[in-house]
């Protein structure tokens, strides 16, 4: 058994339920769990009474400490197609048709190269857990190969089995050479289950089932899917309501709204998380809170699609589940988590009043939010008891300079968001002074650019 402390910390914000934060605080970490929290004398206290033999102190003077951020939506091989000419200036529907042709080209090392960018890039920006939603498998591809990576660079992972299954030729959305089987697509579900999920609490890789859109797969997998779900207790994940496209596609194919059709598959409930939902209608909203469903809010990527804005607040009030989600980086072209936070704020404001989003709201989202979302309960809050993910960022910068001494939290998103100075996922440090610790940043950058020449060639 080991123990860690992390003290002086200037400003803790725990996102506990009191919303606590804590001046000259300190955590003291045993393996791979918090096991007390509170000011630096109460826990030296406690180290003193309890007899405990501290392995390795952490200074954290001039830094404001918070849970580790959640993302709960992302594709992150398309980190590969960042700002792809012919494709920065459509929207969704058309955005994919210029890019469907080039992802059929990806093969499995590309899958894996791009889950290390992606993920090195969230890590750097305070986030320690993430999704990622693969849906297509092209040569070889596997899911297997974002697994890999997530495991090589040390960061707790919800892989995200995805899929498409109705092509041009049936009404759908991608070229028939990108979509498989709906049988090819449950049994590898089943595989993937068996072979990686992890139930237990703090757990660093679970798998969750998720269809890509109602666009690019039939009514009948998505049922199946649902089953599937259940009956192995995984989550369940897709795209909903994310345009005027996708609505209009769904009332002309299926008769229904997008959230009718979430629900007459069974598409709703606390282990079913959706991304986007701009176009939630109040009935949407409603069925969401009274369901528990959960919503992953992408805003970067809606502005950037012009997608429009997603009726957040309105979700918020209604207490549906929402958490943050920097999408795909070809529909963003950036994976900063902490950055994604600050959007959200000012894009809330922007169709409501200017305290329609407050920092500690949006930091809210990007924390204990997106555990609600992915339907766990052991991150998001440092508390005893929780999972060892915690991110500190220092207030002696020229970005923050002024602004912490007002208010370090609310700065975090207010000013230039920074990189975490330190990162430490499931117990264990992952970036120290800004550094990236399991892998080599360099090799990195130079193995994803390798990829994508390979890519677009």
């Amino acid at each position: 058994m080991g123990y860690k402390l992390l003290k002086n910390i200037e400003m803790l914000a725990t996102m506990d339920d009191e919303g606590r934060e804590i001046a000259n605080a300190s955590i003291l970490i045993t393996d791979n769990v918090i096991t007390a929290v509170g000011t630096t004398t109460e826990i030296v206290k406690y180290i003193h009474d309890n007899y405990i033999q501290v392995d390795e102190e952490i200074d954290l003077t001039h830094h404001v400490v918070l849970p580790g951020l959640v993302n709960t939506h992302h594709h992150m091989f398309q980190s590969l197609t960042r700002a792809v000419p012919k494709g920065q200036n459509a929207e969704l529907f058309g955005w994919l048709q210029t890019l469907y042709p080039i992802w059929r080209n990806l093969k499995p090392r590309m899958i894996y190269n791009s889950t290390l960018t992606a993920m090195a890039e969230l890590i750097l920006s305070g986030c320690t857990t993430t999704s990622d939603h693969l849906y297509l498998y092209p040569n070889g591809s596997r899911l297997d190969d974002s697994i890999e990576a997530s495991h090589a660079i040390g960061m707790r992972f919800h892989a995200c089995r995805g899929s498409m299954t109705v092509g041009e030729s049936k009404g759908g959305l991608p070229p028939d050479n990108l979509v498989e089987t709906e049988d090819a697509v449950l049994k590898d579900s089943v595989r993937l289950i068996e072979q990686f999920h992890n139930a237990n609490r703090h757990a660093m890789t679970r798998v969750a089932l998720a269809p890509c859109s109602p666009f690019s797969v039939s009514q009948e997998l998505m049922k199946q899917t649902a089953l599937l779900a259940r009956e192995y207790h995984v989550c369940m994940h897709t795209h909903l309501a994310e345009s005027d496209n996708d609505v209009a596609y769904s009332i002309a194919n299926f008769g229904m709204t997008p959230a009718e059709y979430a629900e007459s598959l069974g598409w709703v409930g606390q282990d079913v998380w959706h991304a986007h939902c701009v176009k939630l209608d109040n009935h949407g909203i409603d069925l969401f809170s009274r369901t528990k469903t959960g919503v992953a809010h992408c805003p970067c990527s809606n502005m950037r699609l012009a997608s429009g804005i997603a009726p957040i607040k309105k979700m918020l009030n209604a207490h549906v589940p929402v958490g943050l989600g920097v999408d795909g980086s070809a529909s963003n072209d950036c994976g900063n988590l902490l950055g994604e936070a600050r959007q959200a704020m000012l894009l809330g404001r922007v169709i409501d009043e200017p305290d329609a989003l407050t920092a500690r709201e949006v930091l809210r989202m990007a924390t204990r939010g997106g555990a609600d979302v992915l339907d766990r309960d052991d991150i998001g809050i440092i508390q005893a008891g929780m999972s060892a993910d915690i991110i500190a960022f220092r207030t002696d910068t020229l970005a923050m300079a002024g602004g912490a001494i007002h208010d370090p939290v609310a700065s975090l998103v207010f000013c230039t968001p920074s990189n975490v100075d330190l990162s430490i996922i499931n117990g264990k440090v992952v970036v120290k002074d800004g550094h990236l610790m399991t892998l080599s940043l360099t090799d990195i950058i130079k193995n994803h650019n390798q990829s994508v020449v390979a890519l677009m060639n």
